[in-house]
């Protein structure tokens, strides 16, 4: 008779990958380079969004004004592209959004595993949410905490962290 195989599940925690006492080369330098980070992904975002609502305006202007009705379109356009790219990027196999990418940063969930689409859509759905309403406190967090995590961080379980070769270089010095 044929037998399902068993597949093993632990209900034991998985233990933190990286450990800022022991591992300090992953956690240096990662708040300020995330912040530039950020900024390169926001004009990446930023720049269709716009280069589309002016070719909106174009448009309404040689349409004599019927064109313009389509700037509503601006706003779900930028949610989706917004999430679709961060998505994307996240869940590529360098686990980081172009911007991270520049400055050599990597997301990975808490236990060191590589980020998916769907876990980077919704980390961009809680980051924009968050830092809406509680724009000092997101960051505040990341003062408080060894691995200096923000506050969706901690939400979708993932941290940001030096990638492998300038953890390499950092452990080098």
């Amino acid at each position: 008779m044929f037998e399902m195989p068993r597949l093993e599940t632990s209900t034991e925690p998985k233990p933190h990958a990286f450990d800022p006492d022991r591992q300090p080369e992953y956690f240096d330098g990662v708040l300020a380079r995330r912040i530039v980070a950020f900024v390169i992904d926001a004009i990446i975002v930023i720049g269709p969004i716009m280069a589309l609502a002016l070719f909106i305006f174009v448009f309404g202007l040689v349409t004599f004004g019927l064109g313009w009705l389509l700037f509503w379109l601006l706003s779900p356009i930028f949610v989706l592209w917004a999430l679709l790219y961060t998505g994307i990027t996240l869940g590529a196999p360098q686990s980081a959004t172009l911007g991270m990418r520049m400055v050599d940063l990597e997301m990975r969930t808490w236990y060191g595993g590589r980020m998916y689409f769907l876990l980077g859509a919704v980390h961009a759905i809680f980051f924009w949410v968050l830092t809406t309403t509680l724009t000092p406190l997101v960051l505040i967090v990341a003062l408080l905490n060894g691995r200096r995590r923000l506050l969706h961080d901690f939400l979708t379980g993932t941290l940001v962290v030096n990638n492998e070769a300038r953890a390499v270089r950092l452990r080098r010095k």
